[in-house]
């Protein structure tokens, strides 16, 4: 068995992109019970990590007021626009400290928190990189051990963690889940409208 890991798991909160395709403001645009988009990602994602670092874009604002006020720690990412593998870096090399760490996309308010919790606690027993799977499809958040530290610090472009997984496909755990509803995200209006369909509200 794989020995359980000691140290801090931390979330990272992808929170950078400009959303052109929503026309800007998705990550502080209103679900139908009046919370912001991210704000309700990492309320969501905080009771599963010990602390969580979410990574903006350079020009404060209404998104770093809301993501402090729901508990994070606010990095701005100055090239965070060339895509997700520059944001993972700047929010890994941020908690340099870390045993571990989910990665989580502030566009996805649904997942709930027994989906992170399951995700982290298999990094602290000791899983090497984990990620929920419901139905064959691999979903979020996708948690990594510190070994991977360097290799999440070095990533470029908009591929996200993708090279990492694919380098390492024999580390990867796969929990199963059976609803991957949380996997929905927001890149336009009508996926906001399809998301608090979900919530149950108009």
């Amino acid at each position: 068995m794989p020995a359980r890991t000691r140290g801090l798991i931390v979330g990272v909160l992808l929170a950078a992109g400009a959303g052109s395709r929503f026309g800007g403001g998705k990550l502080v645009a209103r679900l139908a019970d009046g919370r912001g988009v991210a704000e309700t990602a990492c309320a969501h994602l905080l009771p599963a990590v010990d602390r969580v670092v979410a990574v903006i874009p350079a020009q404060p604002g209404a998104l770093e007021d809301a993501l402090r006020a729901a508990g994070a720690e606010v990095v701005r990412c100055d090239t965070a626009a060339p895509g997700m593998g520059v944001s993972i870096a700047c929010g890994v090399s941020a908690s340099a400290d870390a045993a571990g760490w989910l990665v989580a996309l502030g566009d996805m308010p649904l997942i709930p928190s027994s989906q992170h919790r399951l995700v982290a606690d298999a990094l602290r027993a000791g899983a090497d990189i984990v990620a929920p799977v419901c139905q064959g499809r691999r979903g979020h958040p996708v948690g990594f051990a510190a070994r991977f530290g360097d290799e999440l610090r070095a990533l470029e472009g908009d591929e996200g963690a993708r090279a990492v997984l694919a380098r390492h496909r024999g580390a990867l755990l796969e929990l199963a889940v059976d609803d991957d509803a949380g996997w929905q995200d927001i890149d336009t209006p009508s996926d906001l409208a399809a998301v608090n369909r979900r919530l149950g509200r108009p």
